[in-house]
């Protein structure tokens, strides 16, 4: 009887000791997630084919525990102003160095956290159809100072070309409208601006019913894959180097297309940022292969545009990516200790 009653104290004993453990493990795991307890919102602008890339963010943050809340759509110098504020976290799509006015004129590097490159190689310029350009021999902006040529390219019967620009507060508008100036392009080409998806679909219409077309881009993007650069476009070069930001646009194989190769940062506000360096280090190491990028434009642009979907294909990215992925969690946590 003594022993039977032994052995029943020695498993409650047992169970008991098992019990403990498990929570205690449960307890430590929780504890070693450096983002438990702390929110975190992200901003992108309206554009749609940016929520990508910052969706992806948005799961390593939740891995390392952070309480990631519904991504806001802003314009950018409102969202650099808000970060800058602390009335939103990060952003990824700070173009370096396209948005660096805006970014000095938000705080600059006393109010955000920036280090390390998201998403690098990001190409901008201006382009026409390779029909007309091959035809007429055009190969520079400097061209459109022809009437001729300007004309080719004349969509409302006025006698200048008609570009299908960059929408408003976006920060490449500053560098066409000094381009106009500085190769003295104002009488022949007028610079349309709108919502740029409105905009470069109407283009795309007018290039598939066989006329000239003459627009800006940039990259990563569906459009150049809709109209495929050397086989349905060209690029154009420009005269020389001239810019807001005063920098040599050449590029080593001797090109000239009037804009600086952009990476995009991940900018946080600083504050926040010191006080947890597990998601600094994240920001500063995660890495996003632009074809990942372009990819998921065109899947977008073809009708994957809910925020299901787009969720979808990051989820997608992750699994692909998983072992990388993880790494960066890793490392990151190992920042907090």
């Amino acid at each position: 009887m003594g022993t039977l009653k032994t052995l029943k104290t020695v498993k409650k004993a047992t169970l008991a000791t098992t019990l403990g453990l498990g929570l205690a493990l449960t307890s430590m795991a929780n504890a070693a997630l450096p983002g438990d307890g702390v929110s975190v919102t992200a901003m992108h602008s309206p554009i749609a084919e940016e929520k990508f890339q910052t969706i992806i963010v948005n799961k390593a943050l939740e891995k390392l525990g952070y309480d990631v809340q519904p991504i806001k759509e802003v314009d950018y110098s409102a969202g650099y102003t808000a970060i800058a504020n602390g009335d939103l976290t990060y952003t990824t799509v700070n173009w370096f160095p396209l948005h660096n006015s805006m970014y000095k004129n938000a705080g600059g590097d006393s109010k955000f956290y920036r280090k390390g490159d998201y998403i690098s190689g990001a190409a901008q310029g201006y382009l026409v159809d390779k029909k007309t350009a091959d035809k007429y021999g055009i190969t520079n902006i400097a061209d459109f100072k022809k009437p001729e040529i300007a004309k080719l390219f004349d969509t409302n019967g006025d006698g200048k070309a008609d570009l299908t620009g960059c929408q408003a507060g976006w920060g490449c508008e500053g560098v066409i409208e000094h381009q106009l100036d500085e190769f003295k392009l104002r009488g022949t080409i007028d610079h349309n601006q709108g919502a740029y998806s409105a905009i470069i679909s109407d283009t795309i219409a007018r290039y598939n019913d066989g006329q000239p077309i003459f627009y800006y881009t940039w990259t990563p993007y569906w459009v150049s894959g809709k109209l495929v650069p050397g086989k349905d476009v060209v690029w154009l070069e420009v005269p020389y180097s001239a810019n807001p930001n005063g920098t040599d646009t050449k590029l080593p194989n001797g090109k000239n297309y009037g804009f600086d190769i952009n990476s995009m940062k991940i900018v946080a506000n600083k504050a926040w940022a010191e006080k947890n360096p597990a998601a600094a280090k994240l920001f500063e190491i995660i890495k996003l292969p632009i074809n990942a990028v372009s990819a998921e434009n065109m899947m977008v642009a073809n009708g994957e545009d809910s925020a299901k979907a787009i969720e979808r294909h990051a989820d997608l990215w992750i699994k692909a990516n998983q072992k990388k992925f993880n790494a960066w969690i890793a490392e990151a946590k190992k920042a907090a200790k």
